[in-house]
């Protein structure tokens, strides 16, 4: 089989298309021949530094779909030929992957395949961050980082059938008609901070609920600066730089948090109840995943490369 591998951490130049040993499953895995695998921020993250489970020499990727090709000793709930997708698996972008089968979720058969393959990373972020992290209700108002981006799109959508308002920020103002058509109310354009002024205008002064800031180190004050009292900033971008500050920075007794998409789906139970849960606003017209690139699995250097330019917008997958 071929797989996207790096020898070394660095720029989308360090990605190599390789040829490797065909893996074989163990106890408790399925073989799985790779349909769709998605592009995220975490793959330019893992290429760019490394960081737990990514030190080089790695395979890249860690989202995607595809069809069972074989079982391990022990996998009874998995049948060769089903499709199924995954929102973590280190090693995706690759032709064949030997996945651990508890981890896998079979797709509906209304799911497209490009759907599924990109999707659930995204899609359980968002509805991490709309439920367990902050539960938004009807009225509430959300300040959206990246609102036309693949989990600024979809939080945007989640938030409103949720029935709250939001406030999308966009550091690119051509962006904003992709922000309007995901549902976002108000746009704003800042490519930094400096932006919590116009929120508490957009809220009369109140300031919103909730600040879903996957934005970094530059908009981090300011997005605490927007928050009502004992409002909830919810900063999702490690790999965008990771602030230190003490307690009592903290302005208007807001709550600070750092949510972890596997801390949403931390058993087998969870997992299969959260992805049916995302599939099935899928289903429904719920929930829309723009797919805006599709690129050959063997190219997956140029779609790094034009993520990493902020030109981007939606989702990115790779086709083997």
């Amino acid at each position: 089989m071929r797989a996207i591998r790096i020898e070394e951490h660095g720029g989308p130049e360090v990605m190599r298309w390789t040829e490797l040993p065909d893996p074989v499953p163990g106890p408790g895995e399925a073989l799985v021949r790779l349909g769709v695998a998605g592009v995220n921020y975490m793959d330019v993250g893992a290429r760019a530094l490394g960081g737990a489970g990514w030190a080089a020499p790695v395979i890249l990727g860690a989202e995607g779909m595809g069809r069972v090709t074989a079982l391990g000793e022990g996998v009874t709930d998995l049948a060769v030929g089903d499709r199924v997708a995954w929102f973590y698996h280190p090693g995706s972008y690759a032709e064949l992957l030997a996945v651990r089968a508890d981890s896998l979720v079979k797709v509906p058969d209304e799911v497209p395949d490009e759907i599924a393959g990109g999707v659930l990373m995204q899609g359980l972020t968002a509805n991490h961050l709309t439920t367990e992290t902050y539960p938004v209700g009807p009225g509430d108002t959300a300040l959206v980082h990246a609102a036309a981006g693949g989990v600024g799109q979809l939080l945007t959508q989640l938030v409103k059938a949720r029935g709250g308002r939001v406030i999308g920020l966009l550091s690119r103002e051509e962006k904003a008609p992709v922000a309007q058509e995901a549902g976002a109310d108000h746009v704003l354009v800042h490519s930094g901070g400096g932006f919590e002024e116009r929120v508490r205008e957009l809220t009369g002064g109140r300031g919103a609920d909730v600040a879903y800031d996957g934005g970094g180190t530059d908009t981090f004050l300011s997005s605490q600066a927007s928050l009502r009292p004992h409002g909830v900033h919810a900063y999702y971008g490690p790999f965008m730089g990771v602030p230190t500050l003490r307690p009592t920075d903290l302005p208007n007794s807001i709550l600070l948090t750092y949510p972890v998409v596997h801390h949403h789906v931390a058993t087998r139970e969870a997992l299969l109840r959260r992805a049916g849960e995302v599939f099935d606003l899928v289903r429904h017209g719920r929930l829309t995943l723009r797919i805006t690139g599709r690129y050959p699995l063997a190219e997956a250097a140029r779609a790094h490369a034009d993520i990493e330019s902020r030109r981007t917008t939606g989702k990115l997958v790779l086709l083997p």
